[in-house]
């Protein structure tokens, strides 16, 4: 085991235990001893928020350390009057306090069995510094603090504590008329101007963001209509669902209102396209918002209307643990496989949203170490790699500048945001010919078709053969509620369709397929997604069958062998995903094409 200093206990037991490793526990060690010591986070906090660490891995242990007693909330019953007694106590506290309670997650839960004046506190992080002080404020003569799961105690505080909007509170709070003003006839700016400046639609644009963030949406969609409306639509779990309207408000007003609160965007302008970009810490977390602008026909002629799609880009969210990607079947060994090597291209494909970039980087994080240069060209960067450096695209380096510039900056591992032309692909190739390892992504319906993708840009055959080490193709497909998810009883019509499908006699014996119900935890029986992939390997045999392309790629024949070498199509993929009763067939219909 590396030198460590033994006197940290903590960091010595989870490099023991396997919780960190040592490179990890090294850095956030170092970050501990840069952070001021009064305000110095303790080793537990900067491994869970800087470095992705399970937070209930490294406080577990720390709870076992320092003998903190652990309570499990599944085996505790809450009634009404339970919930009303946890209630109780968080609304006696001072408004700093509560926030306080929040922010160190923490919750009053009973008094003591066995002694009867002590009350039980139980935190996800019970050696948070903020308990004593919110402790005191319960006005008890003894309290013991247990450590619970972060998952179970955020559960139990969504139950007593709603998180309140400050903005769409403030909102309804405000008298004020959000009638348009001034002439019709033409955009009034100085109308405009009066209109944007009430604090009604910045807290209505800011209570929008903070919403967002807690309903776990990825996008938040603003659409300006006519008769003074605009329309504010969510993306959750891949689907858009009408939010809140806004009515009796200049649509320019609100999509002002967005630009003055975006960087790198100009107001004033409402002819052409726009991209810029919020920051906003909710709920303790930094999260960064892109966003996009685009000008829109509408029927009334006197306004000038714009679309804006803010995309979500929660680091919570990011996955730098590539086993928590769900690749199912060979797909998983391939990836390893191809990712393993120390040059070639592993290409990503499917559509807009279906977690290409995830995957990017759960692999990329796979793979960096201090040993090697990463870089990578994206236009927009949207979420930051540690240990990667991000090339920034601007007025005076486009993205076909950087890929160029790329070449000479001594790389070792690249990702090329998206190989969107020929010049890109050929910069990709040549890197993956000269020994880097390179990821890149590419729009195409499955993994065949991205070979002939690449072919009808110009790539010659023999380049594209030795290139590659892998194509994967990856769709997100909606999973069921656990909570709410009932078994499916199948009709002799449901067996028929089964079995058309793919599956055959013995799957349906052996597997129980589910349907969704709908309850309180989630929408109409849904929550969540997970994907699906099919891997292309670039075997030898596959390399043959493209070198020896003529004028046109044998997608058929491509597709073919590599079924013979164990690649699991998207449908198979799905099929897969339906047997571990996680989604429907008419969720993997309607997400997947027919093979």
């Amino acid at each position: 085991m590396p030198d460590i200093d033994i006197s940290d206990k903590i960091g010595y037991t989870l490099l023991k235990k396997g919780v960190v490793d040592y490179e990890t526990l090294e850095k956030s060690l170092q970050i501990r001893e840069t952070e001021d010591k009064k305000s110095r986070r303790n080793l537990g906090q900067i491994l869970v928020s800087d470095f992705q660490v399970d937070h209930d891995a490294v406080f577990r242990e720390v709870a076992n350390l320092y003998a903190f007693r652990e309570i499990f909330l599944k085996d505790e019953s809450f009634t009404e009057e339970r919930i009303g007694f946890i209630k109780k106590y968080i609304d006696g506290l001072a408004d700093t306090y509560r926030g306080l309670l929040i922010q160190a997650k923490l919750l009053p839960l009973r008094f003591d069995e066995k002694q009867p004046d002590k009350l039980i506190i139980v935190a996800a992080d019970p050696t948070d510094r903020n308990i004593p002080t919110i402790a005191r404020y319960f006005g008890v003569k003894k309290y013991e603090v247990c450590y619970c799961r972060l998952k179970d105690l955020q559960n139990l505080m969504e139950q007593v504590i709603p998180l309140e909007n400050e903005f769409l509170k403030l909102l309804q709070e405000a008298e004020v008329d959000l009638t348009g003003a001034g002439d019709d006839s033409a955009l009034d700016e100085e109308a405009l101007d009066t209109e944007i400046n009430k604090s009604a639609l910045v807290n209505l644009v800011e209570g929008i963001l903070v919403e967002a963030v807690r309903q776990g949406a990825s996008d938040v969609h603003v659409i300006g209509k006519e008769e003074k409306r605009t329309e504010f639509f969510f993306r959750i779990d891949g689907s858009l669902k009408q939010w809140y309207t806004q009515e009796n408000t200049m649509p320019e007003a609100i999509a002002a209102v967005v630009k003055d609160r975006s960087k790198n965007v100009d107001r004033f302008e409402r002819e052409s396209t726009q991209d810029g970009f919020i920051q906003r810490i909710v709920d303790g977390h930094q999260i960064r918002f892109r966003v996009s602008i685009m000008p829109i026909v509408g029927v009334d002629v006197k306004h000038k209307f714009e679309s804006i799609v803010i995309r979500v880009l929660d680091d919570r969210k990011v996955i730098t643990d590539l086993n928590k990607l769900g690749l199912q079947g060979p797909a998983k060994d391939f990836f390893y496989k191809a990712i393993s090597k120390p040059q070639g291209i592993v290409i990503l494909t499917g559509p807009t949203g279906s977690g290409k970039s995830t995957t990017l980087i759960a692999a990329l994080h796979q793979v960096i170490d201090p040993t090697v240069n990463v870089l990578t060209v994206e236009e927009p960067v949207e979420y930051i790699i540690r240990g990667a450096r991000q090339l920034k695209i601007g007025p005076k380096m486009n993205f076909e500048q950087a890929i160029r510039g790329i070449l000479r900056h001594d790389p070792d591992i690249v990702l090329v945001g998206e190989m969107r032309d020929k010049p890109t692909a050929e910069i990709a190739i040549k890197l993956a010919n000269t020994g880097h390892l390179t990821f890149s992504t590419l729009h195409t319906n499955d993994a065949p078709s991205a070979v002939a993708r690449l072919f009808k840009m110009g790539i010659e055959p023999f380049l594209i053969a030795y290139a590659i080490n892998i194509v994967v193709a990856q769709r997100l497909v909606r999973t069921l509620c656990a909570n709410c998810k009932k078994p499916m009883k199948m009709s002799d019509r449901d067996r028929e369709i089964y079995l058309k499908f793919g599956f055959t006699e013995e799957l349906l014996g052996k597997a129980t397929f589910f349907e969704p119900v709908g309850c309180d935890k989630c929408t109409q029986g849904w929550k969540g997604r997970a994907a699906i992939h099919e891997a292309l390997y670039f075997t030898r045999e596959i390399k043959q069958i493209i070198v020896s392309s003529g004028d046109d790629i044998d997608e058929n024949a491509i597709r073919e062998q590599a079924m013979k070498d164990g690649m699991w199509t998207l449908r198979r993929s799905g099929m897969e995903r339906m047997m571990q009763g996680v989604t429907t067939l008419e969720e993997i219909i309607s997400t997947t094409t027919e093979e």
